[in-house]
């Protein structure tokens, strides 16, 4: 397969099971499950710890692209074993992973996208980058520092509190747009549209 047929891996990070679905920890998996809707897809369990939904994106003609949803259901901090396995099974090369993520650096609701870098502390990317190395597309969704003493593994695993959730769905849809936007038309075009 070229790499030209390959398709795109695209990863929503989070944790799985109903106790994180409102986690700003997992505001990856609710980018993934917009994404999925879109395309109409339904996610199914596979082989490989995750789940996936097949599909296409963009408009018709050669911006068309081929992708492959994810969620790792393992933990957050284990995610590297799935995409792996994702990236075998599906002959994907490393600069078409696309990570999205939340991101403590960035303020909410802020997008920031990139190619490779370290992972900030993000459990989710170290075990991504341990297994593939950091030449994989991230897609940032910014989420603020925790509010006075608060423990960061506190703050990632609440629920975005009520003021925030006035802005989540137009900020989850930002981030869909931004993927899509990243796969159909470049990074470039993306960070020139999508950095704020």
């Amino acid at each position: 397969m070229s790499d030209d047929a390959a398709p795109w891996l695209i990863v929503g990070l989070g944790n799985p099971g109903p106790e994180y679905a409102g986690n700003r920890h997992n505001i990856g998996f609710m980018v993934a499950d917009l994404m999925a809707e879109r395309i109409r897809g339904k996610f199914k369990a596979h082989k490989a710890r995750a789940q996936v939904v097949e599909g296409r994106i963009g408009p018709p003609g050669p911006a068309n692209r081929r992708v492959v949803l994810a969620k790792p259901m393992t933990y957050m901090n284990l995610s590297g074993g799935p995409v792996t396995a994702l990236r075998d099974f599906y002959k994907v090369p490393t600069e078409r992973i696309v990570a999205v993520h939340d991101e403590l650096d960035i303020d909410y609701p802020t997008l920031r996208l990139k190619l490779g870098g370290g992972d900030n502390g993000h459990n989710g990317l170290k075990s991504m980058t341990k297994s593939l190395g950091p030449d994989y597309h991230r897609v940032r969704c910014g989420i603020g520092r925790p509010p006075g003493r608060m423990q960061v593994a506190d703050f990632v695993l609440k629920d975005f509190s009520s003021t925030e959730r006035k802005e989540l769905d137009w900020f989850v849809d930002r981030a869909a747009d931004a993927v899509e936007c990243l796969i159909s038309e470049g990074l470039e075009r993306a960070q020139s549209a999508y950095n704020t």
